[in-house]
């Protein structure tokens, strides 16, 4: 699962106010090298939970990332659009689990595919 997915992945368990984001569990961490598209980057940066990206990239042992959301015009830097790159597509969770912020109940992820179906008590 990329970390371009897990930015967009929330606990949709009833009563759950407060289900983004998910926590990382990591078992497994696996790169798959990715096409560099300089214009899908740009467009993805304006969309992107900047510090749930960072958070999720620390978890997987990618640390290059600046903390703090970087100035729009960092987005014409081809140096940080490559550790941007690298962090939202090239970094898979392969093996691990996505923990609900509030409630902490593990969503499994398996051969990098996360089981986000609810038990029926949750629904």
């Amino acid at each position: 699962m990329r970390l371009l997915t897990h930015n967009m992945l929330l606990s949709n368990i009833k009563g759950v106010t407060n289900g983004f984001p998910l926590l990382i569990e990591v078992e497994k961490v696996i790169e798959k090298p990715v096409d560099f598209n300089p214009d899908f980057l740009k467009n993805m940066f304006l969309k992107a939970d900047w510090k749930a990206l960072v958070d999720a990239s620390r978890s997987l042992g990618y640390a290059e990332l600046p903390e703090e959301t970087p100035e729009s015009s960092a987005i014409d830097s081809d140096d940080f659009l490559r550790k941007f790159h690298h962090a939202l597509l090239e970094l898979h969770l392969e093996e691990g689990a996505l923990v609900c912020p509030e409630t902490e109940r593990k969503f499994p992820v398996t051969k990098g595919i996360p089981n986000m179906l609810l038990h029926e008590d949750e629904v």
